[in-house]
């Protein structure tokens, strides 16, 4: 029997290491033989299309290994047309090759703030001539992105405002003006794919929190500490509240509550989208109320930068292990920390009296 098992595990082994090589040949292209391939790429295919062509042209052996080698190594310029393609070519040759311009074809820039919210981000498009916001909103939100793991984990909510708000990873990207709306948004969901690794996943697992959780509490982060040394400090505070049997189980921030003043995502975003109050879906304003509801709101409010979701994952631990519930900061940045309602209202006077100070 035990000679048996050896066997069995030689084989295994042996089984694994021909994988292993298979891949690692197809991907250096070193096992396959100099064969001129002529093919198309159509406008508007992503990497996953153009894996697949590759495959069926036999220029590579997998169309999945190519899949997992763009999203280890991501690939935001590929181009369409005609290109010659050497089926004996590294998948690294194959993408240089691919991402080389065969036409002249103008392009824009266009940076995204962290912070911005997906309709910000939708009037900023239609600002650079790219597309309406109405496009890229219902693309966002309603179109197939399946390929990418963050989407498969994105939650369902009867009051959820928008599906893409918070996956819309800020920063500078360049379109083609004549590229399709679904492309654009698809290089945007691709970068904060790549941004959230294994390890995180992980974490999230760990902490028992969902992707969904914790973009959302990353979005608060955001917008209630811009600076990104205070936001380990505030997400230790936030991720206090809504721990379980937490004595503070409510967010309270302003920024998502039932206060209609500037910088409130319910009536600067939700409400206009709709038409008004009266045409919000029943029970959607006070989901988002952070004020009334216990925990989190159904998705996030932003899109928030990587350093405020890695301070959800790994907040402050002495704030975190401390106790602490409340913050504030004056006009001169400055924050204060407390652990008890009385010790906040100590703090918010210490605030008021410093803003009083500047005269504003």
């Amino acid at each position: 029997m035990k000679k048996v098992i050896s066997i069995l595990v030689l084989l295994v082994v042996l089984a694994g290491g021909l994988l292993g090589f298979s891949v690692l040949g197809d991907v250096n292209g070193s096992d396959k033989p100099g064969t001129q391939v002529t093919i198309e790429i159509p406008k508007g295919t992503g990497a996953n299309t153009i894996g697949r062509i590759l495959a069926d042209e036999g220029i590579i052996k997998n169309s999945l290994y190519f899949k997992i080698y763009v999203k280890m190594n991501p690939a935001d310029n590929l181009q369409y047309g005609t290109f010659t393609l050497d089926s004996n070519m590294s998948y690294a040759q194959i993408i240089e090759t691919l991402s080389t311009v065969t036409e002249k074809r103008p392009a824009v820039s266009v940076t995204f703030p962290e912070g911005f919210t997906l309709i910000q981000m939708a009037e900023r498009m239609e600002e650079n001539g790219l597309c309406t916001a109405e496009e890229f909103i219902d693309v966002a939100n309603n179109g197939d992105f399946s390929q990418f793991e963050f989407w498969n984990k994105i939650g369902e909510h009867d009051h959820k405002f928008m599906k893409g708000e918070g996956y819309l990873y800020p920063d500078t990207y360049q379109f083609f003006l004549d590229d399709t709306v679904y492309n654009m948004v698809e290089k945007m969901y691709a970068h904060f794919d790549t941004q959230i690794t294994d390890e995180m996943y992980a974490q999230m697992d760990a902490i028992g929190m969902t992707l969904d959780e914790v973009v959302t509490l990353a979005s608060f982060v955001q917008e209630e500490a811009g600076h990104p040394e205070e936001q380990p400090l505030v997400a230790a505070c936030l991720r206090n509240r809504i721990a379980p049997g937490s004595p503070q189980p409510l967010l309270e921030c302003n920024v998502c509550s039932h206060i209609n003043e500037p910088g409130n995502y319910v009536y600067d975003y939700i409400v206009p989208y709709y038409g008004g109050v009266n045409n919000v879906p029943a029970g959607m304003m006070d989901a988002y109320n952070t004020y009334a509801i216990k925990g989190l709101p159904p998705a996030p409010i932003s899109n928030p930068g990587i350093t405020a979701i890695e301070a959800v994952l790994w907040p402050d631990t002495e704030k975190m292990e401390g106790g602490y519930y409340f913050f504030v900061t004056d006009l001169t940045g400055k924050y204060y920390y407390s652990k008890t309602y009385s010790e906040h209202l100590v703090n918010v006077d210490k605030a008021w009296a410093v803003n009083a100070s500047l005269n504003k």
